[in-house]
């Protein structure tokens, strides 16, 4: 649970997004969080306190002289226990409000009296957003230090498109679990491989592999969580790409090297996540080959070029990290692997702890050895490789 422990007051304001609210208190909570609801009235035109309160599993706080604080201070005394306030939806109303440092209920006390982090998602009809009064107020909290997670574009409640529309709530979930991440790359370019090649044969036939395209994409997140500016160039899977990430699609593994050379020059670390095939098809055939005509057909192989080793040999290029799938002897053939490239560091599994699926079982082998990381998800995983990649690059 990547929000164990965190202490997250959730503000919600009135607005029809307010609705998505309920279901981002289950997805903080079920990441570990500790939430704590306060609502405004307006709010509460849209959703009920019930509603939050079964979810959260505390009392919702709608009024600043609620009697179940002792000392008639909620506005103190809530803040002062969060490490986090989330206003998610942020109202056109409620922003113009702590922009100017008004206190004129709950939350907006609640927000003039804290010592943390604020977190703003608007959620506003498009012509309210784009108004030059809500953008002198969004200029005026990102000048104080409050972060603005969105808006989205797109279909609005009142049948208008355009931006406004507030995050999802999977969304903003990403955008907080980024928030708490040590930035360890922040100003760094991280370009990354990820998923299996395709190797045509004919126009529906080819040579690939098992990789789903997982790790590659764990790591994409966990470096862009760290702060880094990530760009990932992936061959084919079946999901969508990290929040925040630049995706470029390929299909061959030509169509990886052109497009990784393309952006190998102005990266700081290049991570080769990919399970590239060695060999491509030289005869690939034009139509579809029918067995019934002309018997079995000769397929020549020619071999594949070896992105990581042209990355690696660049002048004054970026920092290489390889990875080493292996059926057996994975320490000798990683090191191997990574001498042979001349990289400073691979990560290496074994196929049967980790090829297609949600966890695995790495070793990270560099000029210091090897560094066994205990079984755990991907996404765990990738997160220490990140942290690994910033102590040798200095960056920590």
């Amino acid at each position: 649970m990547e929000l164990q422990g965190k202490r997250i007051v959730l503000g919600v304001t009135g607005g029809i997004a307010a609705y998505k609210a309920a279901e981002l208190v289950r997805l903080l909570g079920k990441q570990g969080a500790e939430v704590q609801v306060a609502m405004t009235e307006g709010a509460s035109h849209f959703v009920t306190a019930t509603t939050f309160q079964a979810l959260s599993g505390r009392p919702v706080f709608t009024d600043q002289w609620d009697a179940r604080m002792p000392n008639a201070m909620a506005h103190i005394d809530l803040s002062r226990q969060a490490d986090l306030i989330l206003v998610a939806p942020a109202s056109a109303d409620f922003m113009a409000r702590i922009a100017h440092g008004m206190a004129d209920d709950l939350l907006a006390t609640m927000v003039l009296a804290r010592d943390c982090p604020l977190l703003l998602a608007p959620a506003m009809n498009r012509q309210m957003w784009e108004n030059p009064a809500t953008r002198r107020n969004v200029n005026q909290l990102l000048a104080d230090g409050i972060h603005i997670l969105g808006p989205a574009s797109g279909e609005q409640a009142c049948g208008e498109v355009g931006a406004g529309r507030m995050l999802e709530p999977e969304e903003i979930l990403e955008e907080v679990i980024a928030f708490f991440t040590p930035k360890l790359l922040a100003g760094r370019k991280v370009l990354i491989t990820a998923g299996p090649t395709f190797e045509a044969i004919d126009p529906v036939r080819g040579i690939t592999n098992l990789s789903s395209g997982r790790m590659g994409y764990a790591v994409a997140r966990a470096a862009r969580q760290a702060g880094a500016e990530v760009t990932l160039v992936s061959g084919p899977v079946g999901f969508c790409p990290p929040q925040g990430v630049d995706r470029i699609n390929v299909k061959s593994a030509l169509d990886m090297h052109a497009a990784v050379m393309a952006q190998a020059a102005g990266a700081d670390v290049f991570i080769a996540v990919a399970a590239v095939a060695d060999y491509r098809v030289a005869n690939a055939a034009e139509h579809k080959l029918k067995k019934d005509t002309g018997g079995i057909p000769p397929i020549e192989l020619v071999e594949n070029p070896d992105i990581l080793a042209e990355v690696a040999a660049l002048k004054n290029g970026p920092f290489c990290v390889g990875f080493a799938a292996e059926s057996r002897n994975l320490e000798e053939y990683a090191q191997t692997k990574r001498r042979k490239k001349k990289i400073p560091l691979i990560a290496g599994n074994l196929i049967q702890d980790g090829f297609g699926g949600e966890d695995n079982r790495l070793v990270l082998f560099d000029d210091a050895g090897s560094h066994p990381l205990a079984p755990a998800p991907k996404s765990v995983l990738a997160r220490q490789l990140v942290e690994h990649i910033a102590h040798l690059t200095g960056k920590h």
